[in-house]
Order: C-alpha cells, then sequence, then structure tokens
C-alpha cells in the first residue's frame, strides 16, 4: 500500500528497515494484521514473566526521543562546491559542511559498513561549550535556517551547570549520533573518542549500550600538557582519555611501536621457567650431528634427549627454560615470521624476526616519545595541545582554532587499526586535524587511505583572529588547513621528484592528494514542504501530494541545476559520493546517463517527459537500473516501466 514517504525524496529509514528486519526473521511475533505483538515479545525476551520493575540500566532525560531521532529519515541534501574544492578528480576525500546528525542520516545507507575507523573530538562537556540543537518539531525553524543557510550565523545552545538536563543534553547528542555513525562502521571496525574527566563515565556507559560493554578495547591516556593549571590543590591535570571500543569484537591485533629485529636471545636468567613448544619448520638447530643430553637447561623431546640429524631435528618438539615469553607470544611470533636458531650446546635458543621486526600492541599510556611502525624505526613524538597548537599556527599563520588535537596523535591512533587503503570518518571535523594526519599518514606509507570530515558551520567570534583573517566559520579553517596540507605534499614532492609532476605524470602524482567540498542544504523538492490533512485519509492526502508535486515542481529543471538534482537523488538511492556519470548516446529522445560509483550503476534521466521510445527500450532492455522523475511520467507509463523492470525502476 501506498504511503506519503514514498514519494518523499527522504534518506534510508533505519526504523523501517528494523521493523521489516523484525518481521521477516520472527513472523510470530506479529498479528495477523501485520501488527507487532508486545506481549508475545516479552514472551521472549522475559521467558519467566518477571514483573520486577528494579533491573540495572542507563537512563536519562530525553533518552527515547534521540534514539527515535537518530533513526528519521533526513529530507535534505549535500551540495558540492566546486569552488572550494581541491583537485576533486584525483580523489576520494570529502569534506563536508553542516549539522553532523543530519549529515550522517544522509550517508548511513551509501556508506553501511564502509568505515574502518571514526576518530571524533565531540565537545566536551564543561558548562561552556555548545551542544547541537536537535529539535525537529513544527515551531522551530529547519536545519537550513537555523545553521545560516538563508540567515547568517548558526544555531548553537549553551549547556550551563544550572541546567537541570546539564548531563542529559550533552548525552542526547551523542547518543543520536552515535548510534547512527555505528552503521557506518564495518564489523570489525573501531572507533576512537576523545574526551575529558567530565563525562568520561558517562561515555563509557553510553558506548556499552551502543557498541555493548563486550566491543570495549581500553582507555587510552594521553599526555594533553607539559604545563598542567593548577586549578586544585588535589591534584593538577595532565591527561585526557580516549575511549576505544570495535563495532564487533575481534581478535584484531592492534599495532603499537616497532619491535627490534636482528638476532636476539629467547631465554634471560632469572625470568619464570616455562616449557615452549617449537615447530620444526621455524628453527634451525646448527649443531653438529649426534645426542644431546641436559646441560644448563631442561629439554623435553620425546624423551629426554635431543635427536639431530643433517643439522635440523626431525619433528616439533619443545624446550624448557628461563624464557622471555609465554606460549602465545611465541605463536603470535611464529604467525609474523619469526625464526629461531640453536647454536650451541647449551641449546641458548635465540630469535630472528623479519626485516620489518614486527611489532608490539600499544601501551594504553599515549607516551610522547615512541618507535613509530611506519618511519623505519625512527622515534617519533605525540604532542601536547600546546605543539598542536604551534603546529596549525606554523600551517596557518595564526591563532584560529583552540585546543586542536595533534596530528600525531591521531596518526598514532589510526595506525592501531588502518592499513593503506581504508576509509576514516570524523563527524566531529573542528580544525581538520584528522585529514591532516591521514595525509602524512599516506606520505609515509604510499598509501590510499581515505577520509571523510563533517563540522558544523560553527560562526567564530566576531573579535577572534579567525573571523578578522577571514575564517567566519569553524568549517572554513577545517577545509584551509586540509588545502595547505595538500599544497606542502605537493611542494615537497615537486622538490625531490620534479618529473612526477610533467603533464603526462600529473594526475598519477596527485592521486589521492585533494578533496571534495560538499555543503548540507534543503531538499531541491519542493514536495519536502507538503503537510498531509489531519482529517483526510491516507489515500486522500496521497492524491493531494500527487497535484502538489506536479503543480510545485513543473518548473524544477529550469529553476536548480541538473548536478545538484543528480546528487539529491543518487544519495538517497544509496550510492556514495563519488560516482561518476556519463551521458548514455543510444537514446536519441531523452538525455539519459549512466551514474556508477564502483560499486552499484543505474541510468537516470531528469527529462520532464519520457518519450514512448525509451519507454520502449526498457521493456526490451530488463536488466537495468532505472530512475527517472515521478512527474516524467503518466500513469501508463509508470505502470509499464514497473511492470518491465519492477525493483530496478525508481520514480523520484
Amino acid at each position: 500500500m501506498e504511503n506519503i514517504n514514498d514519494y518523499m525524496p527522504l534518506s534510508h529509514d533505519w526504523n523501517k528497515e528494523r521493523f521489516e528486519r523484525l518481521k521477516k526473521d520472527f513472523p510470530d511475533l506479529f498479528t495477523t494484521e501485520g501488527k507487532l505483538n508486545i506481549d508475545e515479545l516479552k514472551k521472549v525476551i522475559d521467558p519467566q514473566s518477571i514483573t520486577e520493575t528494579e533491573r540495572y540500566e542507563f537512563r536519562w532525560f530525553g533518552k527515547s526521543q534521540a534514539k527515535r531521532i537518530a533513526f528519521m529519515p533526513s529530507n535534505a541534501t549535500l551540495l558540492y562546491d566546486e569552488k572550494r574544492s581541491v583537485n576533486p578528480n584525483q580523489t576520494e576525500n570529502l569534506i563536508i559542511e553542516g549539522e553532523n546528525l543530519e549529515v550522517l542520516k544522509l550517508l548511513s545507507n551509501s556508506y553501511r559498513e564502509q568505515i574502518k575507523c571514526i576518530y571524533i573530538d565531540p565537545p566536551y562537556n564543561t558548562g561552556k561549550d555548545f551542544v547541537y540543537t536537535d529539535n525537529y518539531t513544527e515551531d522551530k525553524k529547519p536545519y537550513w535556517e537555523q545553521t545560516g543557510v538563508t540567515e547568517n550565523g548558526v544555531k548553537i545552545d549553551t549547556n550551563t551547570d544550572s541546567d537541570g538536563r546539564y548531563h542529559s543534553n550533552w548525552l542526547n547528542m551523542m547518543y543520536s549520533r552515535l548510534l547512527i555513525a555505528r552503521q557506518l562502521l564495518k564489523p570489525d571496525g573501531v572507533i576512537f573518542i576523545s574526551i575529558n574527566d567530565h563525562e568520561l563515565h558517562n561515555l563509557r556507559r553510553l558506548m556499552d549500550e551502543v557498541f555493548g560493554e563486550e566491543s570495549f578495547v581500553e582507555y587510552f591516556s594521553w599526555v594533553k600538557t607539559s604545563t598542567p593549571p593548577g586549578l586544585s590543590n588535589k591534584s593538577r591535570k595532565t591527561i585526557e582519555y580516549i575511549v576505544c571500543f570495535e563495532k564487533l569484537p575481534t581478535n584484531n591485533k592492534f599495532r603499537g611501536e616497532l619491535l627490534d629485529g636482528g638476532d636476539q636471545p629467547l631465554l634471560n636468567s632469572g625470568n619464570t621457567k616455562r616449557e615452549l613448544k617449537f615447530p620444526k619448520d621455524k628453527v634451525k638447530l646448527n649443531l653438529k650431528n649426534g645426542i644431546y643430553s641436559a646441560g644448563k637447561y631442561e629439554r623435553v623431546f620425546l624423551k629426554n634427549d635431543i635427536e639431530v640429524e643433517n643439522g635440523y631435528s626431525q619433528q616439533d618438539f619443545s624446550l624448557e627454560g628461563e624464557f622471555k615469553w609465554i606460549q602465545s607470544t611465541l605463536d603470535e611470533e611464529i604467525q609474523n615470521g619469526t625464526t629461531f636458531i640453536i647454536k650451541s650446546e647449551q641449546f641458548a635458543i635465540r630469535f630472528i624476526r623479519n626485516e620489518e621486526g614486527g611489532y608490539k600492541a600499544p601501551t594504553n599510556l599515549i607516551k610522547q616519545k615512541y618507535t613509530s611502525p611506519l618511519i623505519n624505526k625512527k622515534e617519533s613524538s605525540v604532542e601536547t595541545n600546546e605543539g598542536a597548537s604551534s603546529e596549525l599556527h606554523e600551517l596557518l599563520g595564526g591563532n584560529y582554532f583552540d585546543f586542536p588535537k595533534p596530528v600525531n596523535l591521531i596518526k598514532h591512533l589510526i595506525n592501531f587499526c588502518t592499513t593503506e587503503n581504508d576509509l576514516i570518518l570524523d563527524f566531529f571535523g573542528g580544525s581538520g586535524s584528522t585529514g591532516h594526519a591521514i595525509s602524512e599518514l599516506n606520505k609515509l606509507d604510499e598509501g590510499n587511505r581515505k577520509y571523510i570530515l563533517i563540522q558544523i558551520p560553527e560562526a567564530t567570534g566576531e573579535n577572534s583572529e579567525a573571523y578578522k583573517a577571514g575564517y567566519k566559520k569553524i568549517s572554513d579553517i577545517t577545509i584551509e588547513r586540509n588545502k595547505r596540507v595538500i599544497e606542502k605534499i605537493i611542494t615537497e614532492k615537486q622538490s625531490k621528484q620534479p618529473n612526477l609532476f610533467t603533464p603526462e605524470n600529473q594526475e598519477k602524482a596527485l592521486q589521492g592528494l585533494g578533496f571534495k567540498v560538499f555543503k548540507l542544504v534543503k531538499s531541491n523538492f519542493p514536495r519536502v514542504e507538503f503537510a498531509p490533512e489531519p482529517e483526510k485519509t491516507e489515500e486522500e492526502n496521497i492524491a493531494l501530494l500527487k497535484k502538489y508535486i506536479a503543480d510545485k515542481e513543473a518548473q524544477l529543471l529550469t529553476a536548480f541545476n541538473r548536478d545538484e538534482l543528480i546528487t539529491e537523488i543518487l544519495l538517497k538511492n544509496n550510492f556514495t559520493l563519488n560516482y561518476k556519470i556519463e551521458k548514455q548516446t543510444q537514446f536519441q529522445k531523452n538525455d539519459i546517463y549512466l551514474a556508477s560509483d564502483g560499486d552499484k550503476e543505474t541510468l537516470i534521466c531528469l527529462d520532464a517527459t519520457l518519450d514512448i521510445e525509451t519507454l520502449e527500450y526498457f521493456k526490451t532492455h530488463t536488466n537495468q537500473k532505472f530512475i527517472c522523475l515521478e512527474r516524467a511520467l503518466d500513469t501508463t507509463r509508470k505502470w509499464n516501466l514497473k511492470h518491465a523492470l519492477g525493483d530496478k525502476f525508481t520514480a523520484f
């Protein structure tokens, strides 16, 4: 049965998907009319029909509404900003200017389970920072009016200690965004969240609810300052925290510091004596042939002696001694390519790692000095807040952003869990440190990591250095910083290898060095403003909506840019923003384009009328998806297309 939302240009409806999945997997929980039977659901959840009201749960004011808001579809869209984009044809990086919850909704199905790592540095709840306004009731201005698309400035709210919902406001802001962001993470994806101690305990409980307690990885501690202020006579704060969760629990190892390679002893007098089992193909016995009896260290090999023939043992064997490692560490080293050698009749076994030397899991204290896995054993540093501010000042030439996160901190975190082709998301983009970090990581290992940064166009203060320098919004800083990072890397490349940038090589040399800018704006389709009349039936309101579409959108193509319409239509049909379009010359009566994002493709037509010749084509070519405008079809043409193409056809 038709409903009004079928005609609305909405992002993916997560509530509808969740309901349909429940109905498909558990049909016995529904009535014959298709309604969820709450009593049957309770029996599944609580088979003993326990009436106990006291139970452990994390509750706060507004929690249910925040969850509803998270999964409500968006009718906004994204507008490509070519002027502020940098090398857009050589990159898949995105910087999106807009309120992050609405943007996440728009991306949620196109980029579902494509993000390997999320890093965010959300506003801390200090009583001075703003919280995002997620109030979409009819008496409030819509987002695009609040944030300056039609008016100057950005709508923000303060969250003071005197507010009775001081913690609830912050939790609601975070809850809705984390719920939808989780849908974008790969099954083995990882999220890092920077936080201070004001909301650390609440964030942990919130993350337990969204991701599950079993997905908790670690609290990482970062030394944020070398000169902590004396705000308390009990302690001076030097630490901030990074809360880390996986989307689903895995056995994946995080890359920390490089291990030393070379030839090193595995025995260390004074350690606990333990038995380790070694596979024969990983141990070289550099000894003469013969029988060897127990010496300094006890050995176990079937009998009490080890038989050697042609320099190698005949099968796997065990050694007992005061080893540095336990069996699980040995197994991990073997998996990473480490081999072992016994040169002495005392069986003082030594190990040889591969060329890279391997790596060990990071400590939960992020040191200011560490040995980078990427920089060939060179010592690297994680800056403090002061160092990060100096870093940004040097790049932009002024103090335009308070307390940016250090680039090396984010590089360090991202490198724990990503490889050269992964996609990273930061939906509190701030000064753009995450994009900066990913560009530098790619420079170090010639990788092709991609990033998506989202930043609300928060107005800078009129008396601030940023405003005076021309940065009217925080998002202006996000974009300019990453533009300068790219320019710097290109300059460095040109100075070292100028031949890379000859005309025939330039496109390849610039690969990945750029970004596309998009802005969150109101839908191109006037129908989003249609309000059903409550006294009329669903069928009557659908008829009114169809007339509304025909009247209001009659001049749609002359009033709006074709590419803007295509972006909205493709985005809401689950295409990524890196789609490409190509006009199809086989169609003579209509302008039809093939759109592809590398994973999905469709034919799309934005003409006001679909010619009968085009219709006949699709009657015989039924394997191709096709999208056209609702108003381009009369009832007969729409029926014919639906009959020929089925679910492959969409009228928008």
